[in-house]
């Protein structure tokens, strides 16, 4: 049973020596495997709780919050043009674990419908994936968060794409489409960066002009800087995706990634794949159907046209 607001409240009174709890709220995207709510203090500051609900979401939030207390530096120092979660107190939970309190970071959720070309939010954009892109991978590593190189998570998206085949549920075509581009190594000479691992509009906060902070780093791995983009270039305005990319390279200090924007492409897709597996695994039909019903237009849209016989 979830935590209610108070209790949580409580937690983060603990947590944080003389907080004096005015107001607590649920945030609105609330659920999952940490509870959470945002406390706010006499002098309106705005706190963000959070506690696991079982053993495994405690292992993986401790893991959170030590990429997160090694990040801090590199926020501080400037050489992320964003800000990111600082854990500012710990709570011990009756059961074990921990809670873990920060200060909400400033912004409202990325709203990517609007993005336009140009020298504004969407170069902002660009720029700030970059900037995470170019994190040193020991972060990830120091916190016992995975790693991959090139060839292991290439292996990895095909054995995917295997699990998804045996369901019986994807169009034929695009397992061969899907299975053609992963067998291509020339796609799959990437070098591997840091990468979030769950961006998405809620995750990314901005002031309307600039991005301001990024939420939700408990999915964080060393693998495919592609996966970061495959949400923007599925979604985003085709003007705007140019505007990102471009950022995204001039600030970027590797060479040039010549199938890139093929592999966000692709991981646009393979997610489809993902919430199908999800469905399968949770036995939740709705998923399931809502996964197939994507996938189906998917293979609609991507389909060769068949060329008319000519006559003589």
């Amino acid at each position: 049973m979830p935590r209610s607001p108070l209790s949580l409240a409580a937690l983060a009174t603990v947590a944080i020596p003389g907080l004096d709890a005015f107001d607590v709220r649920r945030p609105a995207n609330a659920g999952g495997d940490v509870d959470t709510a945002v406390v706010i203090d006499a002098q309106g500051r705005r706190w963000v709780v959070r506690a696991p609900v079982s053993p495994g979401a405690g292992a993986a939030l401790e893991a959170e919050t030590a990429l997160l207390e090694l990040l801090a530096e590199h926020v501080a120092g400037g050489r992320v043009p964003f800000t990111a979660p600082r854990p500012a107190g710990f709570a011990h939970l009756p059961e074990g674990g921990r809670a873990v309190v920060h200060r909400e970071v400033p912004g409202q959720p990325l709203h990517i419908e609007a993005l336009r070309a140009g020298p504004g939010l969407a170069a902002s954009l660009g720029r700030a994936l970059a900037a995470l892109h170019e994190l040193p991978v020991e972060l990830v590593e120091n916190a016992g968060l995975p790693t991959y190189d090139a060839a292991a998570y290439r292996a990895r998206r095909l054995a995917e794409v295997d699990e998804a085949a045996r369901t019986g549920k994807v169009p034929p075509a695009l397992l061969r489409r899907w299975e053609e581009r992963l067998e291509d190594v020339t796609l799959w000479r990437f070098r591997p960066t840091v990468v979030h691992g769950d961006l998405s509009a809620e995750h990314v906060l901005t002031d309307g002009d600039t991005v301001t902070g990024i939420l939700a780093w408990g999915d964080t791995q060393v693998a495919d800087p592609a996966d970061d983009l495959a949400w923007l270039v599925v979604a985003a305005p085709e003007d705007a995706v140019e505007s990102i990319l471009e950022a995204y390279q001039l600030r970027r200090t590797e060479m040039v990634d010549p199938h890139l924007l093929d592999r966000a492409l692709l991981a646009g897709e393979l997610a489809l794949a993902r919430w199908l597996l999800y469905g399968v695994r949770s036995r939740d039909e709705s998923v399931v159907a809502d996964a197939v019903e994507m996938l189906q237009e998917l293979d609609e849209h991507t389909r060769e046209p068949v060329s008319e016989p000519s006559l003589a």
